[in-house]
Formats: structure tokens, C-alpha cells, sequence
């Protein structure tokens, strides 16, 4: 089981770089970049927040539960 983040696909609806974003909610561009290919451990909630602000969308939005291990995104 794991948290698949779709950050990637926001960022793509939303038509921001990510660098823009990281400008826009006071992150590293590193710090982003590591969310977005899932290799965190955890996000805070006020980082959760910023992104779901930034980007006008949902937690549901950035976040995917997969019950299998191996998942790959579609």
C-alpha cells in the first residue's frame, strides 16, 4: 500500500512550472521536486495547504491511495 502524489498531473492542468510554484508557497524547487516523485516519507499539513491554494484544487486532487506496492501511474 502506499500515497501516490499527482502533483505532476496539477501542475500540467494548472499550466505552472514548478518553479513558479516553488516561488508561489515559499519551497525549495528540491524540496518540490522530491514531493512530486513520491520519494517523501510525509508532507505537513501546511504544506498540503499551500500547494491545494496554489493550485485551486483538493488534497484528493494531489493524493492517491494504491493498495498494490508496485503501483504505476497511468
Amino acid at each position: 500500500m502506499k500515497i501516490i502524489v499527482n502533483l505532476d498531473v496539477m501542475l500540467a492542468r494548472r499550466k505552472m512550472r514548478l518553479k513558479d510554484l516553488a516561488a508561489k508557497i515559499g519551497l525549495t524547487e528540491q524540496a518540490l521536486s522530491t514531493i512530486k516523485t513520491n520519494k517523501v516519507k510525509g508532507v505537513r499539513f501546511e504544506t498540503l495547504v499551500k500547494l491545494c491554494d496554489a493550485l485551486d484544487c483538493q488534497p484528493g486532487d494531489l493524493l492517491e491511495f494504491s493498495r498494490e506496492d508496485n503501483h504505476e501511474k497511468e
